[in-house]
């Protein structure tokens, strides 16, 4: 019979599976990720925080992404590094520790919700690390509620981030045509193309990931999309502002000057 505390405090995950000969560079390679990732995001942060010439509205607002960008690979690549030595049969976490990871790399917490009440039969998470769909398979239970109220909060949250993005995109393009200010039309357009473009990876990745869970023979795709989603755009959006918005390019282009002249 198996072990009735495992079944329910404690889980077995997949993690990363790579072979032994490519598990030390794929650790190097996704260690050298998350520290770039949580350099380049941390360093934006504490440059608009202490920075006064930075602290307006635009900016502050700006925080946020970093912040969320340092989150989600916390949650997700320190798992995957947890466990790329180790055989698949010590790939254990508790099920607190799963229900807390999942609720931290979505933020999300109604969906985490409805998953957490679910019973559960089975003890193995389907997946590279915990998320909301890999904790709802582990039930036995019928799930269509947490499938039709998943499909329809994505639906929803979707439409409506799409849909804002779209009037405000419209908005912003019938002011810059009707007004005859070239320079601030070229500010405009430079902020507008930063945040599409950091929109877009942000959305084509996680759209990806949707799309392949409802594919079961594309699996192994989806579990690839769902760790590059974790890793590519908080890696590519400092990258992104930092040379797109001018404010914190030149006080990171002066404070790298007062560095080397200091050395």
């Amino acid at each position: 019979m198996e072990n009735l505390t495992f079944r329910y405090h404690t889980l077995s995950i997949e993690g990363l599976k790579v072979t032994p000969q490519l598990s030390y560079p794929a650790f190097s390679l996704l260690l050298m990720v998350y520290v770039s990732i949580m350099v380049s995001n941390i360093a934006i942060v504490i440059l608009i925080l202490f920075e006064k010439s930075l602290h307006n509205p635009m900016h502050i607002i700006f925080c946020n992404l970093p912040l969320n960008d340092t989150i989600g690979p916390t949650a997700v690549v320190t798992t995957l590094l947890r466990y790329i030595f180790k055989e698949a049969s010590e790939h254990y976490i508790s099920y607190l520790e799963c229900i807390t990871q999942a609720y931290v790399s979505v933020l999300v917490g109604i969906l985490i919700g409805l998953t957490a009440r679910l019973s559960h039969c089975t003890s193995t998470i389907l997946n590279p690390y915990c998320d909301n769909p890999a904790l709802f398979k582990l039930s036995c239970e019928d799930t269509s509620i947490n499938n039709i109220y998943g499909l329809s909060f994505t639906a929803v949250l979707l439409s409506s981030s799409v849909g804002t993005i779209l009037i405000t995109y419209i908005r912003i393009a019938t002011i810059c045509v009707t007004n005859k200010n070239k320079q601030l039309n070229s500010r405009a357009l430079k902020t507008c193309s930063t945040h599409l473009a950091v929109y877009a990876i942000m959305l084509i990745s996680g759209s990806s990931i949707i799309v392949l869970h409802r594919f079961p023979n594309l699996t192994e795709n989806r579990k690839i999309a769902s760790i590059l989603y974790y890793v590519v755009p908080p890696f590519l959006n400092p990258i992104i502002y930092g040379v797109q918005t001018k404010e914190i390019r030149n006080k990171m282009v002066q404070l790298f000057r007062k560095n080397k002249r200091v050395m």
